[in-house]
């Protein structure tokens, strides 16, 4: 039998980044898994594509609703049980979409999901960005890198439960066990943060983090742009054969999850504000490149520069959040969330517009501009890249997450 923690708690560095990048990746092991089964479920319902979009924006809806819920949770249980508690809640929402059995129950499950979804969000990235203080150096995107091999991952498992086939329900009851089980071990080593003077909970953010939120609003316009119009931009655009409409897709998925492996390093050796700026460049450069040269060869290389642009914008935008001096970690990526999530919504449907009263290549123009927003913001923005100098720490150190003792002479 394994021995629980002492109650002066005290753990190696290397053995809490295992368990929050474990945190991250149940995460995108959970919502990979649905993505994977999205046209199972349609099939299943008799939706339409156009009463399946509908059905899908449920889930964006929960998410924005748990928006405020969450920064004002996290600052009354701390990032620890949040975690634990909404991850097991994703993953019970993520067996209830597989019972649904009518258009109304996977709306509810939808909401449910996508609420749980962002508390699982801002929980994690709050221990993430409380590990990445003890490291003294950017380790976010290391994470968020894990997040994105869980797509893989959870892509790989939902092709072999469709080929064999598994129904959803069976599929996610099985994920529902992973995540139960890595949930039970990973628990006990993440930081117990509950504070007991947590400051007020809604705060107006400042002009640092108002900064932050947009460039991650328009990055994020671009991420969810290459989710939802990179196929239709081969198929319309590029007029690649039907075996190659999704390529560009896969190689913007390739370099976004490779890139978050390394933009730790970047950032660490030349700082975040230029990390921004480098990856706010490669977007505009990458789009240009599909839009000027709308060819299967050419636009899959702008992908390629699209994928490793907006890689890293979203976890170094979290990290820097996570420092600010006028809100807590857990209330300050919230507002950056709710700003940056903004994208997501925004963005397909204005690009969609422009396309149906000029061309999709217009609109791919405009997400240029996104690209090159986030290059004018970071330039603007007061980013702290002191720690680009530091040493990496060892990762053995041992970390004490006890309560402070008032009388220093107590302490070992």
């Amino acid at each position: 039998m394994i021995n629980l923690p002492d109650s002066k708690d005290t753990i190696n560095k290397l053995t809490l980044r295992i368990a929050v990048g474990a945190m991250f990746f149940m995460a995108g092991l959970s919502f990979s898994s649905w993505a994977s089964r999205i046209a199972t479920v349609q099939q299943n319902l008799g939706l339409s594509d156009a009463g399946l979009g509908a059905v899908l924006f449920a889930l964006p809806v929960g998410l924005m609703c748990s928006l405020p819920f969450s920064g004002w949770i996290i600052t009354k249980i701390g990032s620890k049980k949040l975690v634990i508690a909404a991850l097991l809640v994703y993953a019970a929402a993520l067996v209830s979409l597989g019972l649904a059995q009518n258009t109304f129950q996977l709306i509810i499950c939808l909401l449910c999901f996508g609420f749980a979804s962002n508390s699982v969000n801002i929980a994690v990235n709050t221990q993430a960005v409380a590990t990445e203080q003890l490291y003294q150096r950017p380790i976010m995107a290391f994470f968020h890198g894990l997040w994105s091999l869980a797509g893989f991952a959870g892509a790989g498992i939902g092709t072999f439960m469709i080929a064999n086939g598994v129904i959803p329900f069976h599929h996610f009851s099985l994920m529902l066990i992973v995540i139960a089980i890595g949930v039970a071990v990973a628990a006990r080593y993440l930081k117990d943060d509950k504070v007991t003077d947590s400051g007020p909970v809604f705060v107006m953010p400042d002009k640092s983090l108002i900064k932050l939120g947009i460039i991650a609003f328009c990055s994020m316009i671009c991420e969810g742009a290459m989710f939802d119009w990179s196929v239709i931009y081969f198929k319309k655009v590029v007029l690649a054969p039907e075996a190659l409409v999704g390529i560009g897709f896969t190689t913007f998925m390739f370099t976004m999850a490779g890139g978050r492996f390394v933009a730790d390093w970047f950032a660490h050796k030349f700082g975040l504000k230029r990390t921004l700026q480098v990856s706010g460049s490669l977007t505009a450069t990458g789009l240009l490149i599909a839009v000027a040269f709308p060819y299967v060869y050419t636009a899959m290389a702008g992908f390629l520069l699209v994928g490793a642009g907006v890689s890293s914008v979203v976890p170094m935008v979290y990290s820097a959040a996570g420092k600010s001096k006028t809100m807590s970690p857990g209330v300050a990526l919230a507002a950056v969330s709710t700003i940056g999530f903004m994208g997501f919504l925004v963005g397909p449907p204005v690009i969609g517009f422009i396309a149906g009263i000029a061309t999709l290549r217009a609109s791919f123009i405009l997400i240029a501009c996104m690209g090159i927003s986030v290059v004018v913001v970071s330039t603007m923005a007061k980013i702290d890249s002191d720690n680009t100098k530091e040493e990496l720490p060892n990762e053995t150190t041992t970390v004490d997450f006890s309560p402070p003792v008032p009388n220093p002479q107590q302490q070992d």
